[in-house]
């Protein structure tokens, strides 16, 4: 008798664990259903920026060495901007053409001034003509005797590699007489105009262009580089592509280089006042990293 109540309360006792099981079960299932599920980071891998015309989620680009030039190594305390970081060492220099008209270079050196780029020529938007800027040689000239760094830079309104390579021969056919320190610069802007003929030209179009010019460069002997704004750095250029060369990246009235990848130089005001220089000029940091000199 004894034996079959113990059976009954072990049953019992089993059938009790087993709802309670299916119980825990359901709630569990029930829990599921009215978690909401984790959806997957739709930014995951990116970076939140200003691009110059809004903040952006972007993807980095791989093997494009990113800026360590951050606001907080910039000061404007003396009137100037001034970078005040230990890593680098910084020059100054000025970027020239034929619209600054006659420049008293001894004077220019004695302001401070470092270096100097000097416009060698451009090409027209409209008819794509080659042409000398009409004070190259005397500003080469007068910067480098007055003891400046000097390079070169041309205007480019290149539409495929062919007209590249031209404008790079164009260049190196007329400064080999010169003492060049610094590296020979592509410049192609975009030119607001509907008559420009480089309207509409694709990235990788501009990319073969900065390229070809570039090599060029490179195998008569000089260093090539690149420069442009934040818009083409961000959506004009395959920057990925152009790693080997030095950039000038421009972004005038700024207080630092506000820009994701890195730069040789940084292009930070077209309004600058130079002693030996009539009117307004553009002025340049350029940075030297102490460890690799």
């Amino acid at each position: 008798m004894r034996t079959r109540q113990r059976n009954r309360l072990f049953f019992t006792l089993v059938l009790a664990l087993l709802l309670l099981g299916l119980a825990a079960a359901a709630v569990v299932g029930l829990l599921r259903k009215l978690t909401p599920k984790e959806e997957p980071d739709p930014h995951a891998g990116q970076i939140y920026l200003y691009d110059g015309f809004d903040w952006i989620w972007m993807t980095p680009l791989e093997g494009v060495p990113v800026n360590e030039l951050t606001a907080g190594f910039f000061s404007s305390a003396s009137g100037d901007i001034c970078y005040i970081g230990e890593d680098y060492r910084t020059l100054r220099g000025v970027d020239v053409s034929e619209h600054q008209l006659e420049i008293d270079w001894p004077q220019v050196s004695r302001a401070g001034v470092d270096y100097a780029y000097v416009r060698m020529g451009w090409r027209g938007y409209t008819e794509g003509g080659l042409f000398e800027d009409a004070r190259w040689e005397t500003n080469l000239r007068g910067a480098a005797d007055s003891g400046l760094q000097c390079g070169v830079y041309f205007f480019s309104q290149a539409v495929n590699a062919a007209e590249a390579i031209e404008e790079a021969n164009f260049v190196l056919e007329r400064i080999g007489d010169y003492r060049i320190d610094l590296p020979v610069i592509y410049d192609w802007e975009k030119i607001e105009d509907e008559n420009a003929r480089t309207a509409g030209l694709a990235k990788e179009t501009r990319t073969d262009c900065a390229v070809a010019f570039c090599e060029t460069v490179r195998r008569a002997g000089y260093e090539p580089g690149v420069y442009f704004n934040r818009e083409l750095g961000y959506y004009g250029y395959d920057l990925t592509r152009l790693t080997d060369y030095c950039f000038w990246f421009s972004l005038p009235e700024s207080p630092f280089p506000n820009f994701y990848y890195a730069c040789d130089m940084w292009q930070y005001s077209f309004t600058e006042t130079v002693p030996g220089i009539e009117g307004q000029t553009d002025m340049n940091l350029m940075f030297i990293k102490k460890n690799n000199e």
